[in-house]
């Protein structure tokens, strides 16, 4: 019997161990740094039907229906006129139970928890140091030694597990956009409303049946490395107030009473695909690669590569990386794309994209390639 370490409890990680679950041939741990798994978070995720389709395998398709939505559209908004510019028909690339789906993150990890059995999860542990003789050797920050047979890095964009595998710099580069998220309730829209404005969107879509609605908004903004390393910066009631107010500052939209639980971050881009030299290491999600949100596919990316490792184990073959680098170009050149043209703030420049965004919208053989290619696959 194999044994596999899974290196943090994210969402590529816990997906991870569930398809271990489901094969006798292999034992694993997970081994987490925090003490628990937060899992009141109420702010949401999007997960189209490529992800959908590798959940349903291990039974996602059961969840009580109140806990997640399904979203038919996508709906373009100018920002600072509040008009509508266009939609885009998601529900076309849905297909049997595979539905394009938002839901609370905490959702998602309850779900993964739930087939996990608690002696497998090792709370409070932090990777060390590797090293390698017929197998791979673990040391931990108490102290403790473990062998196994494969190592999963799953522990995050900030993967300190990475730093210790990888002999070069690999850590992410700050994209000049902070993230500022929410939640609110009583929406009057139940399908993704994406609204484009100068130099920032934002993004209010349901979570559930049960009127509540998560947002997000990607705001430009140059920061100095010291703010950006301070955490207690971003968590500051008047730094989010300002950011808020920046926001209602260029859009009609009032809602700075409705939104409650505000959260800031910076948001950092993944500097090229690191690989490790020894095959049985597997880098997923964020720890392979940390995508801007402008496509909305962190999750279900991070979902298909466990899905990809998995199989690599599995099969014994050597394309992991070679074919998550191809899905990540495809993704990656998409979110910057999306990050460009949504924030642009001559008017000019937007007046064109709108008229583009208006044909390309309708556009089966566009869409097909753009979205189809990534939903479906």
């Amino acid at each position: 019997m194999k044994k596999i370490a899974i290196i943090g409890g994210g969402i590529s990680g816990l997906y991870f161990a569930n398809l271990l679950e489901k094969n006798k041939n292999y034992s694993y741990k997970i081994f987490e740094k925090k003490s628990r798994f937060e899992l009141d978070d109420g702010y949401g995720i999007q997960l189209s039907v490529n992800s959908i389709k590798l959940l349903n395998e291990i039974g996602f398709s059961d969840i009580e229906s109140q806990k997640v939505y399904f979203p038919k559209k996508v709906i373009f908004y100018d920002a600072k006129s509040f008009n509508k510019i266009c939609d885009i028909d998601i529900s076309k690339f849905n297909y049997e139970k595979n539905r394009y789906t938002t839901l609370k993150r905490s959702t998602l990890l309850n779900f993964l928890l739930k087939n996990i059995p608690k002696e497998k999860i090792n709370y409070n542990s932090e990777l060390s140091d590797v090293s390698f003789e017929n197998k791979i050797n673990l040391k931990f920050l108490d102290n403790n030694y473990e062998t196994f047979d494969y190592l999963i890095l799953s522990d995050g964009v900030f993967s300190k597990s990475k730093s210790i595998i990888i002999d070069k710099d690999s850590r992410p580069k700050y994209l000049n956009s902070i993230a500022l998220r929410g939640s609110l309730k009583n929406f009057e829209n139940n399908d993704i409303s994406l609204y484009l404005g100068p130099n920032f969107h934002f993004v209010i879509y349901p979570v559930n049946q049960n009127n509540e609605f998560n947002f997000i908004s990607i705001i430009r903004k140059n920061l100095k490395k010291e703010q950006i390393n301070d955490q207690n910066y971003f968590q500051n009631s008047d730094f989010l107030e300002t950011l808020m107010n920046e926001i209602l500052s260029k859009t009609p939209v009032k809602f700075k009473d409705k939104i409650e639980n505000l959260k800031s971050f910076p948001i950092f881009r993944s500097n090229g695909l690191s690989k490790p030299s020894k095959k049985n290491i597997f880098l997923v999600g964020d720890a392979l690669y940390a995508f801007p949100p402008s496509f909305a596919q962190g999750a279900s990316q991070s979902i298909a590569s466990s899905k990809d490792a998995y199989d690599e184990i599995e099969n014994n073959t050597d394309n992991y990386y070679q074919k998550r680098n191809e899905k990540i170009k495809a993704v990656n050149s998409r979110s910057m794309l999306n990050y460009f043209a949504f924030h642009l703030s001559n008017p000019f420049t937007i007046f064109l994209r709108n008229i583009f965004l208006k044909y390309l919208s309708k556009n089966k053989k566009f869409l097909e390639n753009y979205l189809g290619k990534i939903y479906k696959n």
